[in-house]
């Protein structure tokens, strides 16, 4: 298999990459808030789970607002997270124990605290200042309309009027303003804060909303409102998925080649066709794969979405990016306790549990690591995963964070019940979290799943995890090979290698496949493969 840049194989191609949501990961100041030096006390256990970088979700200075995503210096580490001189002893001693680590990137929109944006609102219509980002007069004979019905990803008007009666674009929240990126301000600002960390260290960067920032200046109203993190997937949207943003990747790609060994993976929710131009060889080193954490647990549904991926990388000689869960959506745990063809990404407030099956979502779960691990390409695995955490659904409402909140009404609880901080020990104030209360409440349940409770136990699902991760680097991580197997409806079946991947994914047992059973996501009785489950034999 040929590489991106024609080289030799690249660790992102193969590797395993642990999303760390900072400030639920570990808190080792007890504020109750999780910051670097959690995260540093925290590298043995990553270590020990064998993966081969870290993606952490942004960690600058920001009034978090949307969770860091809103970002007021892009040079500052958060006072809450800790200091830029902690980030780079953190990436040394990650450096240490063989991992690698891949910083958030954020370049759609600031926060409104950003020095700039202070400097727009100070600035008169039509200065510089104000052409860092997207102002515009509004519609009517006195201005008072939105330029545009753009709709703000966490609802309402994408459009927010100033004091001199202008109006600023945000798709995201108010505290979010989109940047210009017509503007050459902007895009010398960016390859300056990528070289900024590039020469601390950092190993890639992952691009968030990297299909948004080109925009149409002529500012055409659309037909739909697009829902949270989707592209609507219609050609010449106004707002997503514009040609120009290839431009803008290719220069960063340039950026990035000046240093050795580097990469960046976008955020890049597009329609299936679109996706490989975001991989050519001068672009992304690669692209979420989002198509099969929106497929149902269904066989002929999984084989289908796996094959087009795996194809459609091979044709542009990337590598397919695979992603269960992360810090935006429903946790498969509970997602895969839904009854397939529900709508969960924006779950009411009501909650899943009239239609729940929790014991279903945890072992699939399960034997979708299973899946995911054995796939050619890279693996994304979002923290507490390994631990087979669900979604924490029922959070009071007093605690809420997410922007989506308040901006739906309170008709839309958010993405705060993936966001939940991990247990570390069966007990305490925080199940060694930290010393305190978290930021936001774990419920009881929390304990038993903790890592400790887990480390001890050789059928828990970290256990799996380890194991699994271990077998993947021996068996799996250099094999090029895939091809499907026919076994039935119920049967997602492929070849890696000498290994053959089985996934039960019926309602009943089947015959176990001949050959040495390397790894099974459940105990099996003897010579079936349970329903729900998944088996590597080596043939």
């Amino acid at each position: 298999m040929t590489t991106t840049d024609g080289g030799p194989e690249n660790w992102w191609r193969h590797g395993v990459v642990y999303q760390v949501y900072v400030r639920s990961f570990a808190d080792g100041n007890g504020d109750g808030t999780g910051d670097i030096a959690g995260l540093r006390s925290k590298l043995g256990y990553l270590s020990e789970l064998g993966v081969d970088a870290l993606w952490i979700n942004p960690w600058y200075s920001s009034p978090l607002k949307d969770g860091g995503y809103d970002v007021a210096d892009y040079r500052a580490i958060d006072e809450r997270f800790g200091t830029t001189e902690e980030v780079e002893i953190f990436i040394e001693e990650a450096h240490t124990h063989g991992i690698k680590v891949i910083a958030d990137l954020v370049p759609n929109h600031t926060s409104d605290q950003h020095r700039w944006f202070q400097e727009a609102l100070d600035a008169a219509p039509g200065d510089p200042a104000r052409d860092r980002y997207i102002f515009q007069r509004g519609k009517g004979a006195d201005g008072s309309e939105p330029p545009s019905n753009w709709a703000a990803v966490f609802g309402g008007s994408a459009w927010e009027q100033v004091a001199d009666g202008e109006w600023y674009l945000h798709l995201f929240d108010p505290s979010q303003p989109d940047l210009n990126w017509e503007n050459e301000e902007v895009r010398a600002e960016f390859d300056s804060i990528f070289r900024f960390w590039l020469d601390r260290g950092i190993d890639g960067f992952r691009i968030d909303v990297a299909h948004g920032l080109v925009k149409d200046l002529t500012f055409p109203d659309v037909a739909q409102k697009a829902a949270i993190l989707e592209s609507e997937r219609t050609a010449d949207h106004p707002h997503w998925d514009r040609d120009g943003v290839h431009e803008i990747n290719r220069r960063w790609r340039a950026v990035l080649d000046e240093y050795e060994d580097r990469m960046m993976v976008a955020e890049a929710w597009v329609a299936a066709d679109r996706l490989p131009l975001y991989l050519r060889p001068d672009e992304y080193h690669q692209s979420f794969n989002f198509d099969l954490l929106d497929t149902d647990w269904d066989a002929p549904s999984f084989a289908e979405v796996i094959d087009k991926s795996v194809r459609a990388a091979e044709d542009v000689g990337a590598a397919s990016t695979w992603v269960l869960s992360n810090h935006d959506v429903m946790r498969h745990a509970t997602r895969y306790g839904l009854p397939n063809g529900t709508k969960w990404r924006r779950w009411p407030m009501t909650g899943p549990h009239e239609v729940l099956d929790e014991s279903a979502g945890f072992q699939r779960a399960r034997a979708a690591a299973l899946i995911t691990l054995s796939l050619p390409g890279s693996t994304y695995i979002y923290q507490g995963e390994e631990l087979g955490l669900p979604e924490v659904w029922d959070l009071p409402q007093d605690v809420l964070d997410d922007p989506t909140w308040e901006r739906s009404g309170h008709t839309e609880k958010g993405r705060d019940g993936c966001r939940v901080p991990i247990p570390w020990e069966k007990d305490g104030p925080s199940f060694g979290f930290g010393t305190g209360d978290p930021w936001i409440p774990q419920p009881a349940r929390f304990g038993s799943m903790s890592v400790a409770v887990q480390t001890q136990d050789t059928s828990s699902s970290l256990s799996l995890y380890r194991t699994a991760i271990a077998l993947r680097r021996q068996h799996l991580a250099m094999v090029s090979d895939f091809q499907l197997i026919d076994m039935g409806s119920d049967v997602l079946a492929y070849e890696r290698g000498d290994v053959l991947v089985v996934v039960n994914m019926g309602s009943d047992s089947m015959p176990m496949p001949e050959g040495d059973i390397l790894l099974a996501s459940h105990v099996n009785p003897p010579g079936l493969l349970a329903a729900d489950s998944a088996v590597w034999i080596r043939q």
